[in-house]
């Protein structure tokens, strides 16, 4: 049956008043600066998908002298963030994540840029936040970080080490706030304690709206087997949500930044370590990879966070099938924005069948009627 793109998603691709738009925020926002011009804007070629994100530079004269600023601003899509919203209070994904790094920056040491305050669409078109440039580097996806980059071409095994282990650390400080102390009441899904099973049916729900009648077997296999093996964690705490290198800025191999925290959560935190350990088979095994002389086994991360963490790591397994399970959701979201944009043909949609998927049917164990497009 041929997919009907009359209510396709539509993104914010009109970029050409962003210079205009950003100035006028920076003026209004900033009444102190003077003759405020702004410099170069740099807008990353696969941006726009989950949240757009606009590098740019500003000059302006202040009272102490010439005032020269980088800055990035995070704007919301125009169809959505990509993760399912926890509550009625995150449908902004901007919003969401400006609020929780605010939260996180004033209940922890974890390393954040510097934040501004959460803007109307009257500037962009569309709500956004903006955040003080941090300078450092980032692992890439494509290509991984395994098979090219500063990780392979520059770091030694003690660095290597070293980056693991920090990026470890900064996940864990994440998970001693007490989320109750910390007033994130808001991001709470349930009337009473936050569970689990609360998490599996945010998932199953947005599963089957994004679906749109769709089969997807290995999903409904994944769901229902979390569901069966839920292990009753009860040590709720603020999942980061997208625990990675790639959500790190880093600097000599150091955490300068944690970011990216649309996927952010109330939930069992070994969530994060599982999310963790999933990009790590993903970057290796998956792929046929040799690990990286100094990169620690799935095994030694494991260790090392419960050592740094001082939490019991109890059920990874369970974990690494609910972190594969959430990555294969939001790609039925991200294979439709692809195929709907143009990006690929309809044909070659990924949103059911995609290496995903395919990842989540052999950690379960299961058959997988639907090969990668991709």
């Amino acid at each position: 049956m041929e997919e009907d793109t009359s209510n396709a998603p539509k993104f914010h691709i009109d970029r050409s008043q962003y210079g205009q738009g950003l100035l006028t925020w920076f003026t209004e926002a900033h009444t102190e600066h003077r003759n405020v011009e702004i410099g170069e804007i740099d807008i990353p070629v696969a941006t726009g998908f989950s949240n757009e994100t606009v590098f740019f530079n500003i000059s302006s004269d202040t009272d102490e002298g010439r005032h020269e600023g980088r800055y990035v601003a995070r704007i919301e899509p125009e169809d959505g963030g990509m993760f399912p919203a926890q509550t009625p209070e995150c449908e902004i994904s901007v919003a969401l994540q400006q609020r929780v790094m605010k939260t996180v920056q004033s209940n922890s040491d974890v390393p954040l840029p510097t934040i501004g305050e959460l803007k109307p669409s009257t500037y962009l078109g569309l709500p956004f936040f903006v955040m003080v440039h941090v300078d450092g580097q980032i692992p890439s996806d494509r290509p991984r970080y395994t098979e090219e980059g500063f990780v392979v071409d520059e770091a030694t095994d003690q660095q290597r080490t070293q980056m693991v282990q920090t990026g470890i650390e900064a996940m864990s400080g994440i998970h001693q706030i007490n989320w109750k102390a910390a007033d994130l009441h808001w991001l709470n899904p349930c009337d009473g304690e936050p569970t689990q099973l609360k998490q599996i049916e945010i998932y199953r729900n947005y599963v089957q709206k994004e679906l749109k009648g769709r089969e997807h077997p290995v999903m409904e296999y994944a769901l229902d087997w979390l569901t069966r093996n839920d292990p009753n964690d009860e040590r709720i705490g603020l999942s980061w949500g997208d625990a990675r290198l790639g959500n790190i800025i880093w600097q000599d191999y150091k955490p300068a930044a944690v970011v990216d925290w649309e996927a952010c959560a109330l939930s069992p935190t070994e969530a994060d370590l599982g999310w963790w350990l999933m990009f790590d088979r993903m970057s290796f095994d998956d792929v046929g990879v040799e690990r990286l002389s100094g990169y620690p086994t799935r095994e030694e991360q494991a260790a090392y966070y419960e050592n740094i963490s001082g939490r019991e790591v109890r059920h990874p397994h369970y974990w690494e099938v609910f972190a594969i399970m959430r990555f294969c959701a939001i790609f039925i979201r991200l294979g439709d924005r692809l195929a709907n944009s143009g990006l690929l043909p309809q044909e070659m949609n990924p949103a059911v069948g995609n290496m995903v998927t395919q990842s989540l049917a052999e950690i379960l164990q299961i058959d997988n009627p639907t090969p990668s497009l991709i």
